[in-house]
């Protein structure tokens, strides 16, 4: 009744006129705030129309939003710059600000704060000068409304829509005492969810490319411009390139190299120039072709035409580093960094290589071959058993006025002789896609600070959809961009961010940050995302699963592997999880907040002794055609130290797991030989990415050293010379019986394609079926067990809570088992009756990994009774891991 009260209240606000701004001749505007308007300068119809309103006004017009950004907090890498630097970069006569979101997820007790903190940021911004003519304009934009998507498993708005029309009115009301403008965005869009049978938003919170053109009228509208619907193609078009060229300044990749603490590294051979000279050049010359572009669209805009091509002869010279590779003093060659500028054919190459026994090494694809093979740097299979890679030409970062043409490809083998005979480019034009992960009818892409999703509606193998499905990374650094794009068996999907970044990523259910490190996991049938490790790691790039569930992470930089159980509770930002090494920087930008950091004493031990680094990509052995004492071994590729695949034996340990090194399955004697990514292949081979560069370095050498290469790559493929080849599963397009059938086939990879398959499937008729897969089930089957966990995680990525199904897993005879299905209550915590049920029994299991799961399983609870069953684990004999994840636990129920 009294939130009702409340809304009727603050919704009379709306009546109330806030100050009116008028657009004047030379206005300078910027956008700040959430992702509502960041999204805008990639689907630019409300920029396009308002140059189309206002043709004599010679708007200019500068997007410095972030997604997740809030009043009074807005983190960015370091060195970024605060929002008053930007403004007065772009020379802001008029600043917008989109608010509201994010912060009513607050509800009703926040309203206060955010009236106050909104109230505040307009005073201090009209206290600013940005223009050099005076005080700014202001404009507060508010939330839309939340769409009813008729998708059961996304929100319906009934919780959302009041608290978003509640800041609405809170925005409305600031505006009017702060006498500044205000445009409602939440009941025009309200009304254009109402009236359109085909969705308009991405997932009930963001506008999709449609919504934004629907939108735009109603916005141009209210800021007194024209509610014409249709607008120039001719000026979208200029107005899209004007944005392409300010999102590459403004969010320009690698940022910690440019005006963070790597600026002043990457010396070129005669130490004039580091890195900060060279890239700051590059973003001057962006913003001299953003405002060349300006010129054209105002151009359009007032019935001229403009030329073909853009000239940009005015802009500033790039500065031409030369390239410190070489010479006695060389580093990197005494280091063992460098390899040699006179590249090897791959016919020499492969005569360089060093296998453990047994094994033979062939060449799958190089750049001889296909020219599009450059810079490869992750790969996955498809269902069909096709080969992908994304390759990387522009590494290390774009240079403007170049073409931008990083790709995904599809290497098939048409003949099964272990050798690529077509290549296809499914995506081009994209930048620095460090990993990737095919599923849900498409291919998920990074894309710093984005994950693209890319569709193939026609079936000719290339992307005809490229979305941006979720935004708000950080994009400080490419080497520590987002990789390891791993499903989850239960149908997350997972990726890694290094160290430097600070993300800020909204979601249908709030807004979630990560700093210094992690794994975010997103689940796309629910929408939900949030992080899954939040640990001060290097650089992450390795992430797999194990048979049972059990997930292992290795971090590039340091060269430290960690299972990952104990440290993927929940912990709330910005606490981070002790350990990694970069705790102790970390945990004193905690405590800098007020936030205890963790005892260090409390760090989780690595999963074997380091012996060298780096390492880029994880795989697990799992495959009949390798020698069986080998099954379950951790594999990681090493492209500096070694140039090699180092293998781990791995055995359970407690509650937990140790590895041991044992021989190397190959090593490269060729200096350029740089394994970067790996994974078991349907007929169970092992195939193997080779970035294949001489130079590799970001501190060693300038981001422009001309001895960087742009052409090379290459895919290595290893077999048993003695043991038979697996006879790959039939599982595109197979009836779901069939594809159940295959889960309960032995190699890991294998089930992880058909789970992945079972994801497309109608969920429906996919959970009926596995209750009758699982009633015909033999309970004397050696991997009953199994086969059940394996039917959980099938519903588990359907999100159909199957409760009897889960009991039965609960109460199963293999820990390992149970195991698995306590961490599947941590993630259906929000959907169980009573999850502190369930648990109970398992804080008291005779296994300690499965007493480890539940206590882990806790932190996603809240309130006392949580934390005193957590404590009901001291009754039993507790490890070094087991009490990490008890302490962490408790410090996160305290919050």
């Amino acid at each position: 009744m009294r939130l009702s009260l409340l809304i009727i209240v603050l919704v009379s606000a709306l009546s109330a006129s806030a100050a009116e701004v008028k657009l004047e001749k030379g206005d300078h505007i910027c956008l700040i705030g959430n992702e509502l308007g960041e999204r805008m300068q990639h689907h630019n119809y409300w920029e396009s129309l308002l140059h189309q309103s206002f043709p004599q006004h010679e708007l200019t017009v500068r997007n410095l939003c972030f997604p997740g950004d809030e009043p009074m907090d807005r983190i960015r890498s370091k060195n970024f710059g605060d929002p008053d630097s930007h403004l007065t970069h772009s020379k802001a006569s008029v600043v917008m600000m989109f608010f509201g979101f994010n912060e009513s997820f607050a509800g009703e007790e926040g309203l206060a704060e955010f009236t106050d903190q909104m109230t505040q940021l307009v005073n201090e911004t009209k206290a600013k000068d940005y223009s050099g003519n005076g005080a700014p304009k202001i404009i507060l934009v508010s939330p839309i409304a939340f769409e009813k998507t008729g998708d059961k498993n996304l929100p319906d708005g009934s919780q959302h829509n009041p608290r978003l029309e509640m800041y609405t009115a809170a925005l409305a009301d600031v505006a009017k005492q702060t006498e500044v403008g205000f445009v409602d965005l939440f009941h025009p869009s309200q009304k254009l969810f109402e009236s359109h049978d085909e969705r308009l938003t991405l997932n009930g919170s963001h506008l999709n490319e449609k919504g934004y053109q629907a939108l735009a009228p109603a916005f141009v509208s209210a800021m007194g411009g024209s509610d014409a619907a249709e607008i120039k193609p001719e000026l979208k078009a200029e107005v899209d390139d004007k944005n392409f060229h300010w999102w590459h300044r403004y969010r320009a990749v690698n940022g910690f190299s440019i005006y963070g603490d790597r600026g002043l590294a990457g010396q070129d051979g005669t130490r004039t120039y580091n890195n900060r000279d060279v890239m700051e050049r590059e973003r001057a010359i962006l913003d001299q072709m953003t405002a060349n572009r300006d010129a054209r669209i105002w151009a359009i805009a007032q019935g001229g035409s403009v030329p073909a091509e853009v000239d940009d002869s005015n802009t500033l010279p790039f500065i031409n580093v030369t390239t410190n590779v070489g010479g006695a003093d060389d580093v990197n060659k005494k280091r063992g960094k460098l390899g040699s500028l006179d590249y090897h054919t791959a016919a020499e190459q492969q005569k360089m290589f060093e296998l453990a026994d047994g094994l033979q090494i062939e060449l799958f694809a190089s750049e001889e071959q296909f020219p599009e093979l450059a810079n490869p740097v992750s790969l996955q299979f498809d269902n069909k058993g096709r080969l992908w890679v994304s390759t990387m030409a522009s590494y290390p970062h774009w240079q403007p006025k170049s073409k931008l043409d990083d790709k995904l490809l599809i290497l098939e083998d048409v003949d099964n002789d272990g050798k690529a005979d077509e290549c296809k480019v499914f995506a081009g034009g994209l930048h620095q896609p460090t990993g990737f992960e095919l599923g849900k009818g498409g291919a998920f892409i990074a894309q710093q600070p984005d994950i693209l999703f890319a569709q193939d509606l026609d079936g000719d193998d290339a992307a005809d959809t490229v979305i941006r499905k979720l935004a708000g990374f950080c994009s400080a650094d490419s080497h520590h961009g987002i990789s390891a794009f791993e499903w989850g068996p239960g149908g997350n999907l997972y990726f890694e961010e290094g160290t430097f970044k600070y993300s800020q990523v909204e979601s249908p259910y709030g807004l979630n940050r990560l700093h210094e490190g992690g794994i975010w996991q997103y689940h796309p049938v629910t929408e939900r995302f949030g992080v899954h490790v939040s640990v001060a790691f290097s650089n992450p790039w390795g992430h797999v699963f194990d048979r049972w569930g059990q997930n292992f992470i290795g971090d590039a930089s340091p060269g430290f592997s960690y299972w990952a159980a104990p440290i993927s509770g929940k912990i709330q930002y910005p606490m981070k999880h002790p350990g990694g090494s970069q705790h102790r920087r970390v945990a004193k930008l905690e405590t800098s907040d007020g936030i205890a950091g963790g005892d260090p004493k409390f760090a989780l031990p690595t999963l074997y002794p380091k012996r060298t680094r780096p390492l880029g990509g994880c795989a697990m052995i799992s495959s009949r055609h390798f020698p069986d004492e080998w099954q379950g071994n951790f594999l990681v590729t090493n492209c500096i130290g070694d140039r090699a695949v180092l293998n781990h034996k791995i055995t359970e340990d407690g509650s937990g797991f140790v590895g041991v090194e044992v021989e190397k399955i190959v090593e490269g004697k060729d200096g350029n030989f740089r394994p970067v990514d790996l994974q078991i292949a349907p007929d169970g081979s092992l195939y193997i990415v080779d970035w294949h560069n001489a130079l590799i370095g970001h501190l060693q050498h300038n981001l422009r050293d001309p001895s960087r290469d742009h052409s090379h790559g290459r895919i290595w493929r290893i077999t048993h010379k003695t043991r038979p080849l697996v006879e790959p599963a039939n599982i595109a397009g197979q009836p779901i019986a069939a594809l159940l059938d295959l889960l309960k086939l032995p190699e890991d990879r294998t089930r992880y394609r058909v789970r992945r398959e079972l994801a497309e499937q109608d969920p429906a008729e996919v959970v009926a079926a596995v209750n009758e897969w699982t009633k015909n089930l033999d309970p004397s089957d050696a991997d009953y067990d199994h086969h059940l966990t394996e039917a959980l995680w099938v519903c588990q990525t359907h999100h159909a809570i199957q409760t009897e199904l889960l009991g039965q897993v609960l109460n199963a005879k293999d820990h390992r088992a149970r195991a698995a299905a306590t961490r599947v209550v941590s993630f259906w915590a929000d959907d169980l009756d009573s999850p502190i049920e369930l648990l109970t029994p398992r804080i008291n299991d005779e296994h300690p990994r499965v007493r480890l799961e539940a206590v882990r399983a806790l932190s996603f609870l809240s309130g006392d009774e949580a934390a005193e069953l957590a404590l009901e684990v001291l009754n039993h004999d507790v490890d070094d891991a087991l009490q990490y994840t008890l302490e962490e636990t408790l410090r996160q129920l305290e919050q």
